[in-house]
């Protein structure tokens, strides 16, 4: 119904949004998957990181803003893992992880580990289920991120100025944080009032949408006979 109908916002499951996109005859904002990470920076705030990467994960497993990956920096990974391990095997959380990961993890009584696969990079689990993957450092962590991320909400959890600046910069998607956890990725939480949706899309609207977000202009012009020369 193209000639009442301006735009979809479709919500619900990958499938159906999918299927509107490739069948609707008017333009879709898409709110897509929220495959979120968490990259655990070298330096970092150990305490400050473990309370972040738990509330990413598990302040609720099934909105899409929730961390569904845990990337960690190689020169803090053997004192930052098992604090945040030890979280989450207390609160049932799956752990598919690296080798590198999985080795450091092993020590922790009651941990569920699994080895990661390929698709668990890119995987929205909407689960206590999580990615664990230890890095070499910020260079990894933005090419990981922009190669599997849904480009939803990504966070670096930082001491250091320059590489949270980078990582703003470097990193593609609509919400980018520092020290934050990716729950605040939220169109109440940001000031917009009711969320209508967070778009992945780049065209026009990107990230959580508010009524504003979805206004176009209409330009009026008074005149009294001018003509343009």
């Amino acid at each position: 119904m193209p000639e009442y109908v301006d735009v979809i916002i479709p919500r619900g499951g990958k499938g159906l949004i999918e299927r509107i996109s490739r069948e609707a005859k008017v333009p879709v904002i898409k709110h897509l998957d929220g495959n979120c990470h968490v990259y655990v920076d070298d330096p970092c705030d150990l305490a400050m990181a473990v309370t972040v990467a738990d509330n990413a994960k598990t302040q609720k497993y099934s909105p899409c803003n929730a961390s569904e990956g845990l990337l960690v920096a190689r020169g803090v990974a053997k004192d930052f893992l098992p604090k945040i391990g030890a979280v989450y095997a207390a609160k049932g959380v799956e752990m598919r992880c690296d080798p590198e990961a999985k080795a450091i993890l092993q020590s922790i009584q009651g941990a569920d580990l699994k080895d990661a696969t390929e698709q668990d990079w890119s995987e929205e689990y909407l689960a206590p289920v999580i990615s664990v993957k230890v890095v070499a450092g910020l260079d990894e962590a933005i090419a990981h991120i922009n190669r599997y991320s849904s480009h939803h909400t990504d966070a670096i959890l930082t001491r250091d100025h320059v590489h949270a600046q980078r990582f703003l910069r470097e990193v593609d998607s609509a919400s980018v944080m520092v020290n934050a956890s990716t729950r605040f990725a939220d169109g109440f939480e940001y000031g917009l009032g009711a969320e209508i949706g967070i778009s992945t899309d780049k065209f026009h609207a990107r990230g959580p949408v508010g009524l504003e977000g979805l206004t176009s202009l209409k330009w009026i012009v008074l005149g009294n006979g001018e003509v343009r020369t």
